[in-house]
């Protein structure tokens, strides 16, 4: 109890630096938002000195409050998002703007290498069955893959690729700047899509799978696994930051496999939902398959020798960023006044208000594209059954069950994948913090929701479990037994049948409009 965690978890929108305890109890924490850059033709860019400069204010404030003292923190570890590139020179300085989950520029690359007669949902047959036996799965031609961002990099910035030493994801970008050290683990690098998975314990990179890409083998990372230990901190980060030169970095996870280990839902078959800027449905699973026309598959865990199945929503939480920020206060001659501080607590309020259904008003989500249960890049967002009646309110209310609808789409897929039902799903995340967010979550679902305690630090929870396996301390077996849970939210049997007849149509509504979509907005 007297040691602890400085986990790291780097979102989409900050750093959060938690002072951690062996055993999962988050003490103390720091954010620093970071800012992310969106262009035409499906750009979304960060600054990666923009990520380092928020680690390092970010661990100085919460380890200069001593909650803790400074020599009882004797680890680092990082939890970063899955899927966000770095390309970085032989000493270590990226040289351009990381690209990030969001970018979908690298998509016609992937489109030219995976497609072609005979083809499937876009895949050329013989090509696609190169990669599953291997890898489970295959480039998705949405382009928000890693190894659609090296391949944009080759083709639109060759002079950037050819003084590239290394092409690292986030987490591992971070790792390096902390102990100097190149490497990345064998759960974060999976979506450059190169590493044979067909054996979880032994994971290597496949030489004809990066011959058939096109990229340089050389520029890809030594690979360990998530609980290793990579080094000791730099001194002069150390220093800065307030802690001893002693401190162990340990490898870390993708946020996905990161979230996971926070949850709680470590055991085969366990599932939790994650509703952050994005949103997910996993479950570990013991064995490697394969749902290609849904995008799901068994993907390496951040625990070594297991496999997690993962479908993923590109935008949920972001959506009511949407809706604050483009619609309600939308700074034009019309806005009267500032945001409130509140805003969230007052959108739960609002929305709590209107009957479930919002009065058979459907907001789809999708203004980034989506990732599952259909790769479509080109789909969109839209607000439908709009009458005289419709009052703001209802359209509040219809983007969470919006969320909650896109989420059953893909719980549905997922259940199949696992042959069984579901029930009794840990929620983590931003969204997690709303009461009546997790009630629309278990009707629409129709599934017991558990509420994890403190949701939003679940991905460093998980980052400090990570280190305390590695450690010695706990083991992953032990973790279902240290998480606490706020409350249990169970399906509402009166809501059943609108819930229904609503998530039904959501579903036409994609399967009626996808070749309209694809007309407007095929880059």
């Amino acid at each position: 109890m007297d040691k602890h965690v400085l986990a790291i978890d780097h979102g989409t929108s900050g750093i959060k630096t938690s002072i951690v305890s062996m055993y999962g109890d988050v003490l103390d924490f720091e954010l620093e938002k970071t800012p992310i850059h969106f262009s035409p033709g499906g750009g979304a860019e960060q600054d990666p000195q923009d990520w380092w400069n928020a680690v390092m204010a970010s661990s100085r404030r919460v380890v200069a409050r001593k909650v803790v003292p400074p020599e009882s923190i004797v680890a680092i570890c990082v939890s970063s998002t899955f899927s966000s590139t770095v390309a970085v020179d032989q000493n270590g300085e990226h040289l351009m703007n990381a690209i990030t989950w969001m970018d979908s520029r690298g998509g016609p690359y992937i489109s030219k290498i995976m497609g072609g007669f005979p083809s499937l949902e876009g895949y050329n047959l013989f090509k696609v069955a190169r990669w599953i036996p291997k890898t489970a799965g295959g480039p998705t031609l949405s382009g928000k893959d890693d190894i659609a961002h090296v391949l944009l990099i080759k083709n639109e910035y060759p002079q950037i690729y050819d003084k590239t030493h290394m092409f690292l994801p986030s987490k591992d970008y971070l790792n390096l700047k902390l102990t100097g050290e190149f490497a990345s683990s064998f759960d974060a690098i999976h979506l450059f899509w190169v590493t044979n998975t067909r054996d979880c314990n032994h994971i290597f990179y496949d030489n004809s799978l990066i011959k058939a890409l096109g990229i340089d083998k050389n520029k890809l990372p030594p690979l360990k696994r998530s609980i290793d230990i990579l080094g000791r901190v730099r001194p002069d980060v150390a220093h800065a930051i307030g802690i001893g030169e002693n401190v162990q970095v340990v490898m870390g996870s993708a946020d996905h496999q990161a979230a996971l280990i926070g949850s709680g839902a470590v055991r085969n078959f366990e599932a939790h939902i994650y509703i952050g800027t994005s949103s997910w449905v996993q479950c570990v699973v013991p064995f490697k398959k394969t749902d290609m026309f849904h995008s799901i598959a068994s993907l390496p865990s951040a625990i070594p020798g297991k496999y997690q199945s993962v479908n993923e929503q590109d935008i949920a939480g972001g959506t009511l960023d949407f809706l604050i920020n483009n619609i309600l206060f939308y700074k034009n001659r019309l806005l009267k006044g500032a945001v409130p501080e509140n805003i969230y607590d007052e959108l739960n309020k609002i929305a709590a208000a209107v009957p479930a259904g919002s009065h058979k008003l459907i907001v789809t989500p999708w203004i980034n594209g989506e990732r599952t249960p259909v790769d479509d890049n080109t789909v969109r967002a839209g607000i439908y059954n709009v009458s005289k009646i419709t009052s703001q309110d209802d359209i509040v209310r219809a983007f969470f069950e919006g969320v909650a609808y896109n989420t059953r789409w893909s719980f549905q897929y997922l259940e199949r994948f696992v042959g069984r039902r579901l029930d009794g799903l840990n929620i983590i995340g931003g969204g997690a913090k709303s009461d009546l967010w997790c009630q629309i979550f278990a009707d629409v679902l129709d599934r017991t929701i558990r509420q994890v305690k403190d949701p939003m630090q679940a991905n460093g929870r998980g980052a400090a479990f990570i280190a305390s396996v590695a450690l010695g301390h706990i083991t992953f077996e032990e973790i279902p037994n240290r998480i606490k849970y706020t409350n249990v939210f169970y399906p509402n049997s009166a809501n059943r049948k609108i819930y229904d007849e609503l998530f039904c149509e959501f579903v036409n509504i994609y399967r009626q409009n996808k070749a309209m979509y694809r007309r407007l907005n095929k880059r």
